[in-house]
């Protein structure tokens, strides 16, 4: 894309909060920043007129344009037409409306884990923590040839989705890889399965691995486990309780938690070819510090038998910057064909 389609705005959309930046031009970092919360706006054109007039009088100083030619909104929902309805929020909105209300040259919509797959090759070791040096860090020292990484987001959902270079670009793969069947590798973690089959028909990844799944988890190992008193949690709750080590059923939620989404991972990794590196977002894994480095995730990554070796090169590591998702937009718009 030409100079002149800049300066342009982009955004990560999710249910609670909008996170905005600008681009100025081609190849520049996202400037600017700002998280503006949902609720307080009608919409995405709101929300970005008010993002405007607060960064105009920096523009006007610095003597740039003061508005944006396009912008690529990520957000948090499958994209499949004009009409975007957020999954987890009030926003619903049509792509051609917001295009000629905001005067817009062009809007690119993707999925906010399309985009944060986008920003995996030029993630810096400043915005990840590794899982451990004999792993590397993703995208850096691994062999020629190696293009295809993979995130997996454990969140109010969960989110997977790849990306690969190809004729000379990145190029993202959206996917709802969350709602594939869960695997377990053990007869404790069958008996989990089992008890939420009574349940639900199918047991998901996301069932269990996410914001909306953790309880349930942690429903299932109380049952499994026999525990009296059993109290409906929070997932907020559970990870509070298990971390401190004063519930023992949340404390074994934490770690089953962490041992299935290992053996999820290696599962992606497996499917997608991800030798590049496998990457963990989301808002649940941050929270849960120390304990997810000392967890089965790693070893269970790994456990896929005759596969195994294939498995051991590849690195793994956390994302530390939620502000991710923005760059894998402003790349996307970079990408984007005349």
């Amino acid at each position: 894309m030409s100079a002149r389609a800049y300066p342009c705005l982009v955004a990560d959309i999710g249910g609670s909060n909008a996170r905005f930046g600008w681009v100025a031009a081609r190849g520049a970092e996202v400037m600017h920043i700002a998280v503006m919360p949902v609720s307080d706006h009608a919409g995405p054109v709101a929300a970005v007129q008010a993002y405007l007039q607060g960064l105009r009088p920096l523009l006007v100083q610095a003597g740039a344009e003061v508005a944006p030619r396009r912008a690529a909104f990520a957000v948090a929902t499958a994209v499949v037409a004009d009409r975007v309805e957020l999954t987890n929020g009030h926003w619903s909105f049509s792509r051609a409306e917001v295009q000629r209300s905001l005067g817009l040259e062009s809007l690119l919509v993707l999925n906010d884990f399309e985009a944060l797959a986008l920003s995996l090759p030029k993630l810096q070791p400043g915005q990840l923590r590794q899982w451990c040096a004999s792993t590397g860090v993703p995208g850096q020292g691994t062999s020629a040839g190696v293009n295809t990484f993979a995130v997996i987001g454990p969140g109010t959902g969960l989110g997977v989705a790849g990306v690969v270079f190809a004729n000379g670009e990145w190029v993202a793969l959206p996917g709802e890889g969350g709602h594939m069947s869960l695997a377990p590798a053990d007869a404790f973690e069958s008996e989990l399965l089992a008890h939420m089959w009574r349940s639900y028909e199918h047991v998901s990844a996301e069932r269990f691995l996410s914001g909306i799944g953790l309880p349930l988890l942690h429903e299932s190992v109380a049952a499994v486990r026999g525990a009296t008193g059993y109290q409906a949690l929070s997932a907020e709750l559970i990870v509070e309780r298990g971390l401190v080590g004063e519930d023992a059923i949340c404390a074994e939620t934490l770690d089953v938690f962490c041992a299935l989404l290992g053996g999820f991972a290696g599962n992606v990794a497996l499917t997608l070819g991800a030798r590049g590196g496998v990457y963990i977002g989301g808002g649940i894994v941050p929270r849960l510090g120390e304990l997810f480095f000392a967890s089965r995730f790693r070893e269970r990554f790994e456990a896929k038998g005759r596969f195994r070796d294939y498995l051991t090169p590849i690195p793994t590591a956390l994302i530390t910057d939620t502000l991710a998702a923005l760059s894998g937009a402003a790349l996307a718009l970079e990408q984007q064909h005349e």
